[in-house]
């Protein structure tokens, strides 16, 4: 068990009780990625948490494969799926720098709240990409730290010796968009929900 894995692990029981820290601006994003899914889509979520975006959007698309890193995250987010009686949506551990195999991509590929805790950025987004069908859509929303001077980037390290912190990036807009498009994506769509500390919401066609 790696050590993300592990600390993801602990935080799941806690997580899942935690509220939505700005409702509005998840609402907002989540209003923007219903608008690009139809009916016949297959999509397929990585960093997934407890499943609860994955479940909310299961009513727009054919079905939903949801990944996350941590078993104890997949383990609530079945029961969630269970108990909702939502069938049409599978979860699975994985990551998203690690192969994933499928001989058809997905028609659009989801990463929330993913990206700046991924240490291998550039590596998850050629797989995030190798996943992703010609022409579809990746949907991303990702905190940009490097955008704010932040103590975080001195009390961060303490938490993180002490195992109390994941990886965290501390990315720049513009440094997020140019890794997006790096890997061969054109961007048609951003936004930041919330605007502080801004997590950029970016919409961006395989090409």
């Amino acid at each position: 068990m790696t050590t993300q894995t592990a600390f993801w692990d602990k935080a799941a029981p806690k997580y899942a009780k935690s509220p939505i820290r700005d409702t509005a601006a998840y609402e907002q994003s989540l209003e923007r990625t219903r608008s690009y899914l139809r009916p016949t889509d297959r999509l397929l979520e990585f960093g997934c948490g407890t499943g609860s975006t994955a479940l909310l959007l299961s009513d727009c698309v054919a079905n939903i494969t949801a990944t996350d890193i941590s078993p104890g995250m997949i383990d609530i987010a079945r029961t969630k799926a269970t108990d909702q009686g939502i069938d049409n949506v599978a979860f699975w551990t994985q990551t998203a720098e690690g192969d994933f195999a499928r001989e058809t991509p997905y028609d659009v590929v989801m990463a929330l709240n993913l990206l700046h805790l991924i240490e291998d950025l550039d590596g998850a987004l050629a797989n995030i990409r190798a996943q992703t069908a010609e022409g579809g859509l990746f949907i991303s929303k990702t905190v940009c730290m490097g955008e704010m001077a932040s103590v975080w980037k001195l009390v961060l390290p303490i938490m993180q010796f002490f195992g109390k912190a994941p990886f965290v990036r501390f990315m720049k807009i513009q440094e997020l968009e140019q890794a997006i498009e790096g890997a061969g994506y054109k961007i048609i769509e951003t936004g930041n929900y919330p605007v502080k500390p801004p997590s950029r919401y970016i919409v961006a066609r395989k090409l």
